[in-house]
């Protein structure tokens, strides 16, 4: 059969949506580092000086609630991240937070997993966080549910179990920068458009999973997610 391509091309990364078969196709995946106060300082920062940052995820890291994951390869730290992502609906470029919002198109629950020792090794060592961030199946994504039914989504209850025991709780209002604030802020540095994801940070309490461990996350007015650990390939 003829084709265009040397290989196949990869299936298009899409995340399930509340009330609908249609899915929302993904393009890249964003990630604001340390936006709790209390979690800042857990992870050796100061929340009163640092103005919001970012890294990345490829969209292929996505991986839809409910999956079971191998334990990832080259870490023994493995850990859980609860998180708020943001869903783009409309294309925004150096905008102000109040053109931001109006731009949103929805929200879901998400994991931003995370090869913690990994992390500190290049953090000591000033160099990226990509292999400690971005690897496979680490962007675990729940329901997008449309920001006309869940509201702006700026408080909100949000938490994480490992195996039925809380692990983390914090309030979406603890937000150092708050939904629109994250948006327009990493509009003045990219083209943000639709299928663009923004994970918007966690709150305290993170730390580490093996095999056989499952997770469940919810935020108020979004629902809940879950993840099961798999033994390592």
């Amino acid at each position: 059969m003829n084709s265009a391509y040397i290989f196949t091309p990869p299936e298009q990364p899409s995340a399930a949506v509340r009330g609908t078969d249609r899915r929302y196709a993904v393009s890249r995946i964003f990630c604001v580092g340390r936006n709790y106060a209390a979690h800042a300082r857990e992870m050796g920062g100061d929340p009163s000086r640092e103005p919001p940052f970012y890294f990345t995820k490829p969209a292929s890291a996505l991986v839809a609630s409910g999956a079971t994951v191998p334990y990832p390869p080259g870490t023994r730290d493995y850990h859980y991240e609860m998180e708020l992502a943001i869903a783009m609906g409309a294309p925004v470029f150096r905008v102000s937070p109040e053109v931001a919002r109006a731009a949103i198109w929805g929200f879901a629950p998400g994991l931003d997993m995370t090869r913690r020792d990994l992390q500190a090794e290049a953090k000591k060592a000033g160099r990226p966080w990509d292999v400690a961030k971005g690897f496979e199946q680490s962007a675990v994504l729940g329901e997008l549910v449309r920001a006309a039914e869940c509201g702006p989504m700026d408080a909100g209850a949000i938490t994480l179990s490992v195996n039925g025991v809380q692990k983390q709780r914090g309030d979406l209002a603890d937000m150092i920068w708050n939904v629109a604030e994250i948006v327009a802020n990493l509009s003045q540095f990219y083209h943000l458009k639709p299928g663009d994801l923004i994970y918007t940070g966690t709150p305290d309490g993170v730390g580490p999973v093996g095999p056989g461990d499952r997770l469940e996350g919810e935020i108020a007015g979004l629902g809940a997610l879950t993840l099961t650990i798999g033994p390592a390939e």
